[in-house]
């Protein structure tokens, strides 16, 4: 009976051993299954197979074939364990991955150092950023999330265990090997990042790599070259080095590197390094923090443990402290002879070789080697550049840029109606991405100068200065200080002016700094990338927000976790679609048409800006200025926007005036406009007027009368070829109209007829008619109140009246090739007769911008008068405005903005919100903004030239075509959540 109760107690603890050894973090779900394939394998392999699992080779997929024939060698003769790809391409790389593989009796696990991505060793592959720049992020999902897509581009490849994450706690700011691969100097924060990098990688099913046990963060030499040393007592290196190590172990990290270090605190024996040592490899990492997974030396070919000892006595050594897997051997032969040489006398007993050797084939089993496949080539580098990369690298950059000083509160800038901004371009890569997004935002001169006084002499002209230090982002050992000459040039720029500081460099920059007192405002930007660069921009104007913290100390200026935040401005920032919940893949199929209508001459070129949730996430141009000319299209270039002059010249100072109660939308004409007191017009209100249900005429030709009746060329009664007092107003070079004729304009308008019936009909008169009050009500013209009211505080730099005299011709899109009035190219001058007629500024003509501007100021509209964190106009003042008030009439309009269809034709797809609002101009713009998708979408075109001839553009649908695509690209909601699934 005793012996029956004892089988049955044994047999109860059986299920407490599995779950026991199910819990090592080599283990696979199918535990069971696992251990018969480990044991499996095991037992067939020779005492040569068996020290072969030992090795991990290194292989470089750019190397020459001799290099290819050595490691097959190594695999066919020696039995190597693994391999470690280095430097190459992917697709090379996979193609000897499954050449090796085919002829290794045992599958090969494959390694690669990936801490930032496989671009780390291959080119043609994706790069995320550095862990100091991870270091900086608040939000540690966001980490969890680079180590999953990082995890997923190794597995892609065929790569098993990356060497990643580097947990190093780097305390000293000259690290040469370290630096910007450590997630900072903060041991929580190291080993928060630690443990998402991890989870990440892990999750998607490639094993993770702690490195450099016991800590390489505070040296000042590089174990590549020497023994480097680490003089902390043990009680400091088990607090704060061992730290991360120990919470990693808890949570089921695969696989520890240990790095070449003298240690003399842990390893009495003097210059002995670490990975070399029992104490360190056993008698700390296994026994004492309980690790039991995979143990890699550093490479053994490193002059940190090299010069200690020949090739095969140091693997020897290596193995009988406790390390698993020898990486990167010096001689693997020899290695190899010399430690089967060992397990016969019986210094490595056949217990000891079984448990490091099963622990590979464990780790071999997890991932899933028991049934290795070959890795497919032909869409290799696009799975490893793919969108969510970018979506996520963008998210990522957001989330670290950190806001380091913020004097009076300098930053984001504001009233930018009061700057002058200058940037200033430091350091040895190019900051030409941070200038040109800078100047979405405002205008902002590149200034250079080759002498000190010479560019401080031409820093006088403005009153903020923005500096730009660019450095190298290759890698992140890249040169980061700055030059003596930089730091003077520095020092005397924010001496005499308002500066803010962006550094794209290491942080550790800063340190050279011997003061920062006369710099306002400081920005840490850690990347000198494209996407950091642009990402910076957005904040220093408050289109993203400031979230980052400094993830190191910066001398005695800044200490670690240091880092101003604020909320965005609700200014337009750019970004990716996807961002925001649309789909770049079917955002593309825009450039088709807007190609199609320039290749069928319906423009010569177009402007098309799509935005959502206040983010521009299409920007582009097609086409040329005209048909025949060179010049393509930019950003930069400025188009007559015709008709939509009406919605952001005339409407946002018309409804400023209802706030102030100097009208309602039911004050009469004859009420602010006496001389309209004995007219037909006396009882027309501004709701009819600009609900275009008001019975005026849609326009009046008012040239044909200045035309000569014979040669219908300008009448000289009417013109002179050069100013004079009684003929200035410009309507075209060497053509100045009589100054007296405004008047008699506005004089026609109030004698003409009123349309006999009462029903919807477009009219450009309500227009002329408010110019007149407006300019009057304040005494000012029209261009210069809707400067000083909205465009230079909006950063609305591109938008003007007349822009001939303040922009350059090669930026000013042409409108005609005019033969009937002005017989000249309209360049630079208002395409609109009666607009041109006012000395180019009409209510309803005469506006000239670029899509980015013109974005910015239907985003304000759609986010009830805010913008830039400031108020225009009221919530109620929009809504009150965006009205059809006279839907029951058949009229679709609201107040001055046009609206959906009521049927089955109109101004949209037909596929958005009745809340939309928005206009289209006669040279073939188009504005429109829904606020219930929160989307803005811009179509500048020059459609009328050379002749405006008929309208294409309208005829085929272009503009409304493309506006459907845009709704079609919104992702629905199973969608977005497919996508955020394979981005988590």
């Amino acid at each position: 009976m005793r012996y029956i109760l004892s089988f049955i107690f044994c047999l109860t603890l059986i299920p407490n051993v599995i779950a026991q050894d199910a819990s090592h973090p080599l283990a696979h779900k199918n535990y069971e299954a696992q251990q018969k394939w480990v044991d499996s394998v095991y037992s067939k392999m020779s005492i040569e197979e068996k020290v072969g699992q030992l090795f991990m080779v290194r292989a470089f997929s750019d190397a020459k074939k001799s290099n290819q024939t050595a490691v097959a060698n190594l695999i066919n003769r020696y039995h190597i364990g693994g391999l470690i790809f280095s430097t190459g391409g992917p697709v090379a790389q996979a193609k000897q991955n499954n050449l090796y593989q085919a002829i290794s009796k045992t599958p090969l696990l494959i390694g690669m150092d990936a801490e930032w991505g496989l671009s780390m060793r291959l080119d043609s592959t994706y790069a995320f950023p550095w862990n100091m720049t991870l270091g900086a992020i608040s939000d540690n999902a966001l980490v969890e999330r680079t180590g999953y897509h990082i995890g997923e581009h190794c597995k892609r490849i065929g790569v098993h265990f990356n060497f990643a994450p580097v947990v190093d706690i780097n305390t000293n700011p000259k690290n040469p090997i370290i630096g910007n691969r450590s997630f900072g100097e903060d041991r929580d924060n190291v080993t928060e990042k630690g443990l998402a990098f991890m989870k990440g990688m892990q999750d998607a099913g490639v094993l993770a790599n702690a490195k450099h046990f016991p800590g390489h963060g505070d040296t000042d030499s590089d174990s590549h070259k020497t023994l480097p040393t680490i003089n902390f007592n043990e009680k400091r290196i088990d607090s704060i080095e061992l730290y991360p190590y120990r919470e990693l172990i808890k949570k089921g990290l695969s696989s520890v590197m240990v790095a070449h270090l003298n240690v003399p605190s842990l390893e009495p024996r003097d210059g002995f390094p670490s990975s070399l040592s029992k104490h360190i490899v056993t008698d700390i990492l296994k026994d004492s923090l309980g690790f039991k997974g995979l143990i890699f030396t550093d490479a053994l070919e490193m002059k940190g443990v090299s010069n200690y000892s020949t090739p095969g006595e140091i693997d020897l050594a290596a193995l009988k402290a406790g390390n698993d897997v020898l990486l990167i051997s010096e001689d693997v032969p020899k290695a190899i002879a010399k430690i089967i040489e060992a397990y016969n006398n019986k210094e490595i007993t056949e217990e000891r070789l079984a448990h490091s050797v099963k622990k590979i084939l464990m780790a071999k089993f997890k991932v899933g080697l028991d049934h290795y496949e070959p890795i497919g080539t032909s869409t290799l580098v696009e799975d490893l550049n793919r969108l969510k990369d970018d979506v996520l690298y963008e998210e990522l950059m957001e989330a670290s840029t950190t806001v380091l000083k913020n004097k009076e509160h300098v930053l984001p800038l504001r009233n930018l109606e009061t700057k002058k901004i200058a940037y200033v371009e430091l350091g040895d890569s190019s900051g030409s991405t941070f200038y040109n997004e800078l100047k979405k935002y405002a205008k902002v001169h590149r200034v250079q100068a080759n002498r000190l006084d010479e560019l401080i002499t031409k820093l006088q002209n403005y009153n903020t200065v923005i500096v730009g230090f660019h450095k190298k982002n290759d890698n992140p050992w890249q040169g980061y200080k700055f030059k003596d000459k930089e730091l003077v040039w520095l020092y005397e720029i924010a001496r005499t002016n308002t500066v803010i500081l962006d550094v794209f460099a290491r942080p550790y920059a800063m340190i050279d700094l011997s003061t920062t007192e006369n710099i306002e405002g400081i920005i840490m930007s850690y990347q000198n990338s494209d996407i950091a660069q642009q990402i910076s921009a957005q904040t220093i104007f408050g289109g993203v927000a400031a979230k980052g913290t400094i993830p190191v100390s910066l001398g005695e200026h800044f200490k670690v976790g240091d880092g101003i935040k604020y909320t965005a401005m609700q200014s337009l920032s750019y970004g990716l679609p996807e961002r925001v919940g649309m789909s770049s893949k079917k955002l593309e199929r825009l450039d088709s048409i807007a190609q199609y209508a320039v290749d069928q001459k319906m423009t010569p070129g177009i402007q098309l800006l799509v935005a959502r949730k206040g983010k521009v996430i299409y920007n582009k141009n097609f086409g040329k200025h005209t048909y025949d000319g060179k010049e393509k299209v930019t950003f930069e270039d400025m188009y007559d926007v015709a008709s939509l002059t009406k919605i952001l010249a005339t409407l946002p100072l018309l409804m400023e005036l209802e706030e102030k109660k100097a009208l309602s939308l039911n004050t009469k004409l004859s009420q602010i406009l006496p001389e309209y007191l004995n007219t037909n017009k006396k009882n027309v209100t501004i709701k009819q007027m600009l609900s275009h249900y008001a019975r005026l005429r849609p326009w009046v030709p008012f040239y044909v009368a200045t035309l000569d009746s014979a040669t219908r060329k300008p009448d000289p009664k009417y013109y002179r070829r050069t100013a004079t007092p009684k003929f200035n107003i410009k309507v075209a070079e060497q053509m100045y109209l009589r100054s007296d004729y405004p008047d008699s304009i506005q004089k026609i308008i109030r004698e003409t007829d009123l349309l006999s019936t009462q029903r919807y009909r477009y009219s450009d008169l309500p227009y002329y008619i408010l110019k007149k009050y407006i300019e009057g009500y304040y005494k000012k013209p029209l261009d210069e109140l809707v400067q000083e009211h909205f465009y230079k505080s909006l950063g609305a730099n591109y938008t003007t009246y007349n822009p001939s005299p303040k922009f350059s011709d090669r930026n000013l899109i042409p409108t005609e090739v005019d033969d009937y009035y002005r017989y000249k190219e309209v360049r630079g001058y208002v395409h609109d007769m009666g607009a041109a007629m006012q000395n180019g500024v009409g209510g309803h003509a005469g506006v000239f911008s670029n899509a980015n501007d013109v974005a910015k100021i239907m985003q304000m509209y759609l986010q009830k008068g805010f913008y830039g964190g400031k108020r225009y106009l009221k919530p109620e003042t929009i809504d009150k405005f965006n009205t059809t008030y006279y839907k029951h009439k058949n009229v679709r309009r609201g107040i001055g903005f046009d609206k959906p269809q009521l049927g089955e034709e109109g101004p949209t797809c037909g596929c958005l919100s009745m809340k939309s609002f928005g206009h289209s101009g006669f040279t073939g713009t188009y504005a429109w903004a829904d606020p219930d998708e929160e989307l803005v979408y811009i179509f500048l075109a020059n459609r009328t030239y050379p002749k405006a001839g008929k309208n294409r553009l309208l005829k085929e649908n272009i503009r409304t075509e493309i506006q459907r695509l845009i709704y079609e690209a919104i992702i629905v909601e199973d969608d977005n959540e497919t996508i955020v699934s394979q981005s988590n």
